[in-house]
């Protein structure tokens, strides 16, 4: 399945802009969004990965063990501060309150992708299903149509993960509207 999701994501090379829903099974999420990044980022393509279930710390050193090259990603962290865990600054990571804190993800990844002088870029938010935990489906909803849009004004490589859940599905139906493609993966 690893191997499968590779092939799906090839498929978007040819695009230079896109807004991908990834629908991910919980027991391949890890390895899914680890191939995923490492394909963009050994394509030279730099970017930013909005973090809602792992600190910045923790998918550093996961990143560091998979020769993942940290100078080609911002990352947007809103799980530390969350916690309770100490935050430092750092040219990057930007430290946000938490997944109920849609606005402050809103101007942190503004300011983020605008930081990446490179016209090819992407976006990698991290996940659908947390931001189901903090809020509403309405407000979930709601905040990736805007997302979708700003994916498009940025014209970045928007990816969205989002874990196989039966509770998400009416969820993921009405997100694929706003979403170039679907990744099954």
């Amino acid at each position: 399945m690893v191997k499968e999701a590779k092939s799906h994501i090839s498929k978007l090379k040819g695009l230079k802009e896109y807004v991908a829903l990834a629908i991910v099974d919980a027991n391949k999420y890890q390895k899914t969004n680890i191939k995923i990044i490492k394909e963009l980022v050994n394509e030279g393509t730099p970017g930013v990965y909005v973090t809602l279930n792992l600190s910045y710390d923790t998918i550093k050193e996961i990143f560091k063990k998979e020769k993942i090259n940290l100078n080609q990603v911002i990352f947007i962290d809103a799980v530390t501060k969350t916690l309770g865990g100490k935050t430092k600054k750092t040219k990057d990571c930007l430290f946000i309150g938490g997944p109920r804190n849609l606005s402050d993800i809103s101007i942190a990844m503004d300011q983020a992708i605008m930081a990446i002088p490179k016209k090819n870029k992407f976006l990698f938010f991290d996940s659908l299903s947390t931001l189901l935990l903090y809020n509403n489906v309405g407000v979930v909803a709601k905040f990736i149509h805007f997302l979708s849009g700003k994916m498009r004004v940025w014209k970045v490589k928007g990816i969205i993960i989002s874990l196989r859940r039966k509770q998400d599905q009416d969820l993921i139906e009405e997100l694929q509207g706003f979403c170039d493609v679907t990744l099954d993966l």
